[in-house]
């Protein structure tokens, strides 16, 4: 198995992402510390794609701190928005002083849908983008997908960001109504996850 590290940044003041992040590591016995921890800032994200943000925030994670880094770039791609809110995801929580209220997002995407009309659909799915950087600058990245639908209200108070209103195919619960470890064996993080894990045993 390739090694990654004894210590691990991961890039993100998201203390949702960081906690499953931090849950799917767990068993590979790494020692992962949060970018506020490690006094990293949060960087601005400028790029067109997931994976851009990705590579973008693992590479200065690695590049500040010294040590290797994981990055995450996730969102909610609908289907009736063209994909939107997509890499804007988390500013589509954002009011006007960069406060994220996800209750707020959820209801302006909802509303975005509905002025879409019914032929458009209520089909998503979440993307996650995984890149791993070491300070020498070698770099890999993973995209994982979980699809499914719309629904609304928002239902459950379990995960984080839109998964109150996202239920998986083949299930009739929401992400946020799924105990923790049901939604990590079939998220889009943990198909990212699964990918960086082949990687690491390959």
């Amino acid at each position: 198995m390739k090694k990654i590290g004894e210590k691990l940044v991961i890039a993100t003041h998201n203390e949702g992402k960081l906690r499953e992040i931090r849950e799917l590591l767990a068993p590979y016995g790494i020692d992962c510390v949060g970018a506020a921890e490690a006094g990293l800032p949060d960087p601005e994200e400028t790029g067109v794609t997931f994976v851009d943000n990705a590579e973008l925030k693992a590479r200065q994670a690695a590049d500040l701190s010294g040590l290797p880094a994981l990055a995450d770039d996730s969102g909610l791609a609908v289907d009736a928005l063209h994909g939107d809110p997509g890499v804007r995801s988390a500013r589509w929580a954002e009011d006007s002083e960069g406060k994220r209220d996800f209750g707020r997002a959820m209801e302006k995407v909802w509303n975005a849908v509905e002025d879409a009309g019914d032929d458009a659909g209520h089909d998503a799915h979440f993307v996650c983008a995984l890149s791993l950087a070491w300070p020498d600058g070698r770099i890999e990245t993973f995209e994982g997908k979980v699809f499914g639908t719309l629904c609304w209200p928002p239902r459950g108070d379990q995960g984080f960001g839109y998964d109150p209103m996202f239920v998986p195919t083949g299930h009739d619960i929401s992400f946020g109504e799924m105990d923790p470890a049901a939604k990590h064996a079939m998220s889009h993080r943990a198909d990212a996850f699964a990918k960086l894990v082949a990687w690491l045993d390959a």
